[in-house]
């Protein structure tokens, strides 16, 4: 497998002829999965990304903290040459590769693949955090996993901190001194879960969007919103806390994932 770097990668994403300076490449939406093209793939919910050559930092278009692998494909569709990270019809492969995300990149809900659990990671805290708050500790690693792959030190670009991505309003309301500090974050991040689920009557699916995108959102369109970004979150999380439950040994559960249109 091919080892390159977050900008190479892009770059031979976007080979679509344009501007030196910006790229595009679309997030296309399938299955709970998701994938990069130069094109809208048929059959999927794509949404276009302009990419800056000369930006200082690269996007973490992989949405999660590590390695992203995949596939490099090329296909003939509408009479030109598109490539992308999906096996669709008619594709041929063009390398594997594999990817470090930089370890300062924001973390947010994204693209890659959902990736194995991860239970040994902050085994006390989650399990403290737990106990204590009485939500599924499967659940709230789902929920951690989607959020910053458990670091530490991850920061959104919209100002959410620390392992469980905790907004500045969640901070103060549940008086997290250092949301930097995996045991207040956790903590944290488990008593505003259980005051969501609480909220919408123990229903997961509607506690994953108002975690993602904010209580408001949910109450404005009676359900999941209808925005790319909270959609694939909570699908990414439904898909988490399966195998979380797995690798724990816990019998199965899942979300019933119906966006609102």
């Amino acid at each position: 497998m091919r080892r390159v770097a977050p900008l190479l990668v892009l770059a031979l994403i976007a080979t679509a002829h344009g501007p030196a300076d910006a790229r595009t490449v679309y997030r296309c939406l399938r299955d709970g999965t998701v994938s990069l093209s130069t094109a809208p793939e048929p059959g999927s919910k794509c949404t276009a990304n302009q990419l800056d050559d000369s930006a200082a930092k690269v996007p973490n278009l992989w949405g999660a903290l590590g390695v992203f692998r995949g596939t490099l494909y090329k296909r003939e569709q509408d009479g030109q040459t598109v490539y992308g990270t999906r096996n669709l019809p008619g594709s041929t492969k063009v390398l594997e590769f594999s990817v470090a995300t930089p370890a300062n990149s924001p973390a947010h809900a994204g693209l890659g693949k959902v990736g194995a659990p991860q239970i040994g990671v902050f085994k006390s805290e989650f399990k403290s955090a737990s106990r204590t708050t009485g939500i599924d500790e499967a659940w709230l690693r789902a929920i951690a996993h989607a959020e910053s792959y458990f670091a530490a030190d991850a920061v959104s670009p919209k100002g959410a901190k620390g392992v469980m991505q905790l907004m500045p309003d969640v901070i103060g309301d549940f008086g997290v001194k250092d949301p930097f500090s995996a045991q207040q974050s956790i903590t944290a991040g488990a008593k505003y879960l259980k005051a969501l689920e609480a909220g919408y009557g123990g229903d997961r699916m509607l506690t994953a969007a108002a975690y993602n995108a904010g209580p408001g959102a949910v109450a404005q369109y009676g359900g999941v919103p209808p925005y790319v970004e909270t959609q694939e979150y909570v699908v990414k999380v439904g898909a988490l806390y399966a195998r979380y439950r797995e690798a724990m040994g816990l019998p199965p559960r899942t979300l019933e994932l119906k966006p609102a249109q």
